[in-house]
């Protein structure tokens, strides 16, 4: 009887096989944005988090640098909000949505349910910048 069991020369060490397509992983703006509030949440430890994303703790720090470096680049600006009783409509559609509905400067831009956070982020900016 021969014994198929071989020992080996050294000692053994993990292997890791990716399969599936190579080259670099994308993440969409969605998934990106998701990913940079989980890892700037209190507590959270970045590592972890990277980790929980498929990704390495120093690529999603580099994202957090390239974050805060844009925020104090783009701080916010606080914009005091009036909110006016609803004006009586002469026909009232049932069941209407709310739309919100910004003033600035004789300019009223009316955003309506579900409307895209990026797309109003780039109408009020470019808004801002024509004052």
């Amino acid at each position: 009887m021969v014994d198929h069991m071989l020992e080996p020369p050294r000692a053994v060490r993990r292997l890791e096989v990716i399969t599936g397509a190579g080259g670099r992983r994308r993440w969409s703006a969605d998934e990106k944005t998701r990913i940079l509030e989980e890892a700037m949440a209190p507590g959270a430890v970045v590592s972890e988090v990277a980790r929980r994303n498929g990704m390495s703790p120093q690529h999603l720090f580099t994202w957090r640098r390239q974050a805060k470096r844009e925020a104090d680049n783009h701080p916010l600006a606080f914009t005091p909000v009036v909110v006016s009783p609803d004006t009586p409509q002469p026909n009232p559609a049932a069941g209407r949505e709310a739309i919100i509905e910004i003033v600035v400067e004789g300019v009223v831009i009316r955003v309506p349910p579900g409307v895209d956070g990026a797309t109003l982020a780039r109408v009020l900016h470019a808004l801002k910048s024509l004052r």
